[in-house]
């Protein structure tokens, strides 16, 4: 948590005459927009207008959050987001730890004069004019709300604030199954229910979505799922050509790479998505216990995240991405406590 002279220096920040904005990573996620919403609900609740800029559109599972469609979406009006940026006295900075991770928004950022604020779970964050970093924590909206309890604004807390923080804890922590989830984890999560979050309503309008596009896809890689490494590796994965096919729609592969971790005896599983427009590869990790993907995608894949979970990319094609992943891991056996 900040300290409390930082609080005390964020709250005489937090003012309606300064002009604030929330920023989150590219390909935002519910941790993404469920903490970013939630900041921006709760600083209404003060009396002070916020908004949210993010890189490139989100899934329309995430768009029944109050006032989701409101997010300026940097992709489609460029001159409006980098304006709202460059003139802001105040930047939160949720759910990423380095300009890197926010697409275009990044190079703006780091010019920006405004007092930067981060807020984020991922591991080896950045310098910035505030940090809040807690690599325990198991997402972003559990931070944001503990955010306003150091603020001592819990009495704030309304029905929409709820309902995105309980989304975005909801999604980051597998539907309350990692094991980063904790007691504190929980008793948030009634807190949120007690302040109006519907567990049963946020399920479905997040979770119960599957459009055919979807199911087509997710009986592609499951048909065809590969188990290496004595058992202990899944790998799946879709072409451009497939995406094209069966008519991809955002969000449609989101969750995919768990699916692997089903399997008996898999400890870590690994997903690759060309990408739809751009000659490169998407990769999503996955692992149990104390298998570090963070460190495996730092150091192979030009990527990171969290021990358990961790996202990266590859420049080759995507048959030298998959030989080159089965040659690491088997290579990085002992490393990544892979018999364990």
């Amino acid at each position: 948590m900040f300290t409390p002279a930082e609080l005390l220096e964020i709250n005489t920040l937090l003012i309606p005459e300064n002009k604030i904005v929330i920023l989150t990573h590219y390909n935002p996620d519910g941790d993404a927009i469920g903490s970013s919403l939630g900041l921006k609900h709760y600083l209404h609740a003060k009396g002070i207008n916020a908004e949210v800029v993010v890189p490139n559109d989100f899934p329309k599972f995430l768009k029944w959050m109050p006032e989701a469609r409101k997010n300026v979406v940097a992709e489609y009006k460029r001159k409006v987001a980098f304006d709202i940026i460059n003139e802001a006295d105040v930047i939160f900075c949720l759910d990423f730890n380095s300009p890197a991770r926010i697409g275009i928004l990044g190079e703006w950022l780091v010019k920006a004069t405004g007092k930067k604020i981060l807020i984020d779970h991922h591991q080896q964050p950045e310098q910035f004019d505030y940090v809040y970093s807690d690599t325990v924590i198991p997402a972003t909206c559990q931070m944001v709300y503990h955010f306003i309890e150091a603020m001592n604004d819990e009495h704030l807390v309304n029905k929409d604030i709820a309902e995105c923080l309980y989304t975005g804890i909801m999604t980051d922590t597998g539907g309350f199954r990692f094991r980063s989830t904790s007691a504190a984890t929980h008793r948030i999560i009634a807190n949120l229910i007690e302040k109006g979050a519907d567990p049963s309503m946020i399920t479905s309008n997040t979770w119960d979505t599957n459009t055919v596009s979807r199911l087509h896809l997710l009986a592609l890689i499951l048909g065809r799922i590969e188990v290496v490494n004595e058992g202990k590796v899944a790998v799946l994965y879709l072409t451009r050509k497939e995406l094209q096919e069966y008519g991809f729609q955002k969000g449609d592969t989101e969750g995919f790479v768990n699916y692997g971790l089903s399997i008996v005896g898999v400890r870590m599983s690994a997903f690759f998505m060309e990408d739809l427009y751009d000659d490169f590869i998407k990769i999503s990790f996955r692992s149990k216990d104390d298998v570090d993907v963070n460190q495996f995608s730092r150091k192979y894949f030009s990527g990171g995240g969290h021990i358990n979970a961790a996202g990266g990319k590859s420049n080759a094609s995507l048959q030298d991405t998959l030989e080159n992943f089965k040659a690491k891991v088997e290579e990085e056996t002992l490393s990544l406590n892979l018999n364990s």
